[in-house]
């Protein structure tokens, strides 16, 4: 947060004596002033929270206050927990970008206007301000498009721009972390405020996902796994639905024009911890294994994987049989660990096996039809349905 946004709060309480906030016009808690006075609910959980519920975010909007010019007095609502206050646009030529709040004292009654009016020039400050920035973040996402591009040449301007405006340097190392965005349930694009994340980290919200570039240094992976887990707790905040916000995190590059590298990493990272819950909510490249294979391609893949074995049991629609397999191969086919694990008697488990060998054709005693078989269950979660091969 810019020092002079902090300014124009503590100005505004001063002036109109009274508990003052100021949020995007994301609803993201961006400077509050403190006050003696108590605070209503909303006021206590956008400060905690660092942003209001959808559901208070629809209700305030209710009142008209993203199109309006002037002042709006919102009125207390007891069931919402919604003390009476005042709403200052803040403007700057004829956009909205944020909302200066202002809670007024039930004794004294509305603001007075003379006073409202000299607040609202404190609210056009903050929206000169605020547009700034929102102009300042939509120019770093745009050259970290350039960054992230096939295009050599245009990563390679992009970067020395980047490095010219002191925004990062070519020579600290970098990774690309890809975090999942959730729609809204109206179809709009679920908002995180992304300016809580450590300063130096580019950011390029877009649909479905975000992109984030992490300068680590020597701090290496690990601060880019913890930029992610922010990331994915803020992406969470502002979803109706926090589960399956899923980060990838790609290895370290030298240079900023190595990026896309990374992020390619990161993408894999991304569809695997979306495919089996286990690697996420945040997948590390590094840590993927066989899960790396997936930087094939998912037709590729499956044409390779789910040989015709595989695709016979697959088509018996025989759950139990396929996690019998996939179980047993865990425990490197270890019967008693196996029988244990499924809950079964040993007899049932070779039974299960003897039918798995007879409609698979392989030979479970050798290494390598063993392997055939748990490399294609193991990927097959990861796998889309429609590429892969039927039985031949």
């Amino acid at each position: 947060m810019r020092p002079d946004l902090q300014a124009v709060v503590d100005e505004a309480a001063a002036l109109l004596d009274a508990p003052v906030t100021l949020e995007d016009r994301d609803f993201h808690l961006v400077a509050f002033a403190a006050h003696d006075a108590p605070v209503d609910g909303v006021r206590q959980a956008s400060i905690l929270q660092r942003r209001s519920t959808p559901d208070v975010r629809a209700w305030f909007e209710g009142f008209g206050i993203a199109t309006a010019t002037g002042p709006v007095h919102v009125p207390a609502d007891g069931a919402r927990g919604v003390a009476a206050r005042l709403c200052l646009p803040a403007r700057w030529r004829d956009v909205t970008y944020g909302y200066l709040w202002v809670v007024e004292d039930p004794a004294a009654g509305p603001v007075d206007t003379d006073a409202a009016e000299a607040a609202m020039r404190l609210a056009g400050r903050a929206g000169a301000v605020l547009a700034q920035q929102a102009r300042a973040r939509d120019d770093v996402a745009w050259l970290l498009d350039d960054v992230l591009a096939a295009d050599g040449d245009a990563a390679e301007r992009a970067a020395e721009t980047l490095t010219g405006r002191g925004l990062v340097q070519r020579s600290v190392r970098v990774v690309a972390v890809a975090v999942t965005v959730p729609p809204t349930v109206d179809g709009g694009r679920t908002p995180a405020n992304l300016w809580e994340l450590p300063r130096g980290v580019l950011a390029r919200p877009g649909d479905g996902l975000i992109d984030l570039l992490v300068p680590v240094g020597a701090r290496g992976e690990d601060a880019a796994v913890a930029v992610a887990r922010q990331a994915v707790d803020l992406v969470r905040r502002g979803a109706p639905d926090g589960s399956g916000i899923v980060a990838g995190v790609g290895d370290p590059r030298p240079d900023l024009v190595d990026a896309r590298a990374s992020r390619h990493e990161g993408l894999v990272a991304v569809r695997a911890a979306t495919a089996v819950p286990a690697l996420g909510p945040v997948a590390r490249w590094s840590a993927l294994g066989v899960h790396r294979l997936l930087a094939c391609g998912a037709r590729a893949l499956a044409d390779a994987v789910l040989e015709p074995p595989v695709a016979r049991l697959l088509a018996t629609g025989d759950d139990d049989l396929v996690r019998t397999a996939r179980v047993w191969l865990d425990a490197a086919c270890s019967p008693q660990r196996a029988a244990a694990d499924l809950g079964i008697h040993r007899q049932t488990l070779y039974q299960r096996l003897a039918r798995l060998a007879g409609i698979t054709g392989l030979d479970l005693t050798d290494g390598a039809d063993r392997l055939r078989l748990h490399l294609a269950l193991t990927l097959l979660p990861a796998l889309d349905a429609q590429a892969a091969p039927g039985a031949r």
